[in-house]
């Protein structure tokens, strides 16, 4: 992988020579601390339990109407390890100091999880907000040496068509495929990446494990997404049938638009995995 990055990392110099500082990049390929920053964002999600089940329209005996709302939030997530090999996973690195940044806005500060996993959830912190189209710094201190990833341009939400249908709850047979397209790019620019979870939900709102997910789950694995992203900016994006294995059951289909930030400062791995995105989240229920 760490060959692969650095003939990127030149090829990419080549094209842009005036907005690439070789040097800097010589000494992030070297690097041994790597970071691995995500900030994901899902909505509000309301559904009427009835109205999935296909009884009266959503209407109660009392005649009613249930709406189920599951909050959404949003997840700061910091891993700062240490890498001794080019496909060896890295080792986590405690007791840090670490934080993210949204530019003009004031820091949030993440917690240690241990073994070098640091969060934090709105839930926790009213502070840690959302925005599209701001930049978000992932800033870790240790031993005296700050270490700082960015991405830039935080993606607005890719609305998915095919989770929104005039009936709001997509209806389909149990381990049945379920295939979208998304929308071009804009004008020279990179398509997001495209995060996707499902998650069983029960009437009364609590979520269940997923039953699918194509989104990278190791620090290692997040690593190798940088240098091989094209899997995730598919125009055509496929969630398998095992995804919904019970019939009669409700399920939230998250797609998280994710964008790929960069390390910033020199003593943090090229190849560090930087990600802020937020998501559109549909209701599909199986018969």
């Amino acid at each position: 992988m760490k060959h692969l990055l650095l003939l990127s990392a030149l090829a990419g110099c080549l094209l842009a020579p005036l907005a690439c500082d070789l040097g800097k990049t010589v000494d992030q390929i070297s690097a041994e601390t790597v970071m691995v920053g995500t900030l994901l964002s899902t909505p509000d999600v309301s559904f009427s339990p009835e109205a999935a089940a296909g009884l009266d329209a959503g209407v109660q005996a009392d005649g009613g109407q249930s709406s189920i709302t599951i909050p959404g939030q949003t997840v700061a997530f910091v891993f700062l390890g240490t890498r001794e090999g080019e496909n060896s996973a890295p080792e986590g690195l405690t007791g840090a100091t670490v934080s993210l940044e949204r530019q003009g806005a004031q820091k949030v500060s993440l917690t240690s999880d241990g073994a070098g996993a640091y969060s934090r959830s709105s839930n926790s912190d009213e502070a840690l907000e959302y925005q599209s189209g701001a930049t978000y710094s992932f800033i870790a201190e240790r031993g005296g040496e700050r270490f700082v990833g960015v991405v830039k341009d935080a993606p607005v939400q890719e609305r998915i068509d095919e989770l929104h249908p005039a009936e709001v709850i997509r209806r389909m047979p149990a381990n049945t495929e379920l295939s979208f397209n998304r929308d071009p790019p804009p004008a020279n620019q990179d398509r997001t990446l495209g995060f996707v979870t499902v998650v069983p939900v029960s009437d009364n709102g609590e979520q269940g494990e997923p039953t699918y997910s194509n989104a990278p789950k190791t620090p290692l694995d997040f690593l190798k997404l940088v240098a091989l992203p094209t899997e995730w900016r598919q125009e055509r994006v496929t969630i398998p049938g095992t995804a919904f294995p019970d019939p009669g059951q409700t399920y939230l289909v998250i797609f998280q638009s994710v964008r790929l930030g960069s390390p910033e400062t020199t003593n943090l791995f090229l190849g560090s995995a930087l990600l802020v995105g937020t998501a559109d989240v549909g209701v599909v229920r199986t018969q």
